[in-house]
């Protein structure tokens, strides 16, 4: 009974309770000693490039070196702590050194770079100046201009999900040509910002000769320039690029009508319910965590907009158009601040994690309440 109440213990213990003791420990302290090298070079590199010690390397290629034996033991401590569950762990390593060396590094780097006075333009070459470039940022007019704008290009998604919503109804009804219909609202997502641009706003909307400036001077409009006065800039940006958006939202709020439940809809209109009440207390809290999905995409697609600005505007006039993508874009193309632009760029991104964190939870929140 004794062996037979070991053996069933034995099968029973999970496999990284049967490793010794000292091999656990041999794997931590591989993974300890890779670590604390891989902490100190960076250090060291970090200290010499910042000019606050003498010690160090010409480049960065150490601290690649280093990464590499770092994941080797990184790999060595999963397979010596875990047993077989560390080599199927292995399968995993890849991706996760590629994640750390493609994704966490450079973002690391580049809030080292915040903290540089580095111009391209300049002779001196990259040399640190703490948080300068924050504080410049903080009192950078254009900066704030720019998330103004980004807040109402952001407030523009409400207006496109209504135009989308209200085509996808349209798309869904028992209409006369309704595939060609479907193809054809689709072609502006088949065509880049950039195209776009220079059909629509380059030529289309071209103040002196092009045909919709044409019709607005018919129409009384004495000095059709869609580009010039701010407000009028900001709208027409918006046109353009709900213009090439909105069949994204619209595609996917069709397929959320496709896929429901028809049962429903016939239940509600022989309880003598009428089309809007239809629509307002079946179809739309139905559709509600497609349309929060949508809007959601949609947010964080806007909140990168930045090509169709360059194309038409390059911020004007004056940075009344500019979004932060397109504002740290020319920070870099036309005054050539690396140091800046990066500062600029770091601190968008942790605006934009912490606001799409709220959103997610608000729009979870939300859609919990509602159903």
């Amino acid at each position: 009974m004794a062996e037979q109440t070991s053996t069933a213990n034995a099968w029973s213990a999970h496999p990284a309770d049967l490793i010794p003791a000292g091999r656990k420990r041999l794997g931590w302290g591989l993974l300890a000693i890779a670590t604390l090298g891989l902490l100190a070079i960076i250090v060291v590199q970090i200290l010499y490039k910042t000019e606050m010690s003498a010690v160090g390397f010409d480049t960065w290629r150490p601290v690649i070196y280093a990464y590499v034996l770092w994941g080797a033991a990184l790999g060595a401590w999963q397979v010596l702590t875990r047993g077989e569950d560390g080599q199927r762990a292995l399968f995993l390593l890849p991706a996760l050194l590629f994640t750390i060396a493609m994704v966490i590094f450079p973002t690391l780097f580049g809030f080292y770079i915040a903290l540089t006075d580095w111009n391209l333009s300049s002779f001196s070459g990259r040399r640190f100046n703490g948080l300068d470039n924050f504080w410049q940022m903080l009192s950078d007019p254009y900066y704030r201009n720019a998330l103004v704008n980004m807040v109402l290009y952001v407030l523009a998604v409400l207006v496109e999900y209504i135009i989308a919503f209200s085509l996808a109804l349209l798309l869904n009804a028992q209409i006369r040509a309704r595939k060609f219909f479907r193809v054809v609202f689709l072609l502006p997502l088949m065509l880049s910002p950039v195209a776009v641009s220079w059909m629509v706003g380059k030529s289309l909307m071209e103040y002196r000769f092009g045909p919709a400036a044409t019709l607005a001077r018919h129409l009384g409009w004495g000095n059709p320039a869609f580009f010039s006065d701010p407000i009028t800039a900001r709208i027409s940006i918006m046109m353009l690029d709900a213009w090439t958006f909105i069949p994204f939202m619209m595609i996917m709020l069709l397929a959320g009508l496709q896929a429901m439940s028809r049962e429903v809809l016939e239940a509600a209109r022989v309880d003598g319910a009428t089309a809007w009440q239809t629509f307002w207390q079946v179809t739309f809290p139905l559709m509600l965590p497609v349309s929060v999905t949508a809007v959601i995409l949609r947010i964080i697609f806007k909140l990168k907009l930045a090509d169709i600005i360059i194309t038409l505007t390059s911020g004007g006039p004056g940075g009344a158009t500019d979004s932060v993508s397109s504002f740290i874009y020319r920070e870099y193309r036309d005054r050539s601040n690396v140091g800046y632009g990066t500062m600029l760029a770091m601190a968008y991104l942790v605006i934009i994690v912490v606001f799409v964190t709220w959103l997610l939870k608000f729009a979870s929140r939300f859609v919990r309440n509602v159903n």
